[in-house]
């Protein structure tokens, strides 16, 4: 869950008129858009001990939900609403989430969540990464 300071859960708008989805990347994909170096923000909503177990390599702003409260304030410091976003957790589920909240309540625009996660990185990329 996303939350604000005051612990209060954050959740995307269930408005029809407003609804936005992230669309979906395939590892492999990703990995394309890598080497020809486009300019992507890489987000990982995953905690700090899943991030020890097996990482992306590169830059990759971590943002872990349940510390949510303490980087919500300094989201437009830490993400250019303009750029293109890539989200990723464990298995996509929760980088989804938080790709529509995103999208539906922070104004991003280019937002695509990662399917499968980090685990199909490690199967479909790079099996040197570890799967959990």
């Amino acid at each position: 869950c996303i939350r604000d300071r005051n612990g209060s859960i954050l959740t995307p708008s269930l408005n029809p008129s407003t609804m936005s989805e992230p669309e979906s990347l395939s590892a492999t994909e990703l990995s394309l858009r890598l080497e020809r170096g486009e300019p992507i923000q890489l987000v990982d909503v995953r905690e700090d001990r899943e991030l020890e177990l097996a990482r992306l390599p590169g830059a990759v702003v971590h943002l872990p939900l349940s510390r949510s409260a303490e980087w919500i304030p300094r989201l437009p410091d830490l993400l250019q609403r303009e750029g293109e976003v890539v989200v990723l957790c464990h298995a996509g589920v929760r980088s989804w989430h938080f790709a529509c909240w995103l999208l539906q309540e922070q104004g991003f625009e280019r937002v695509w969540n990662l399917r499968g996660g980090i685990d199909a990185w490690s199967v479909e990329v790079d099996r040197e990464v570890p799967r959990y």
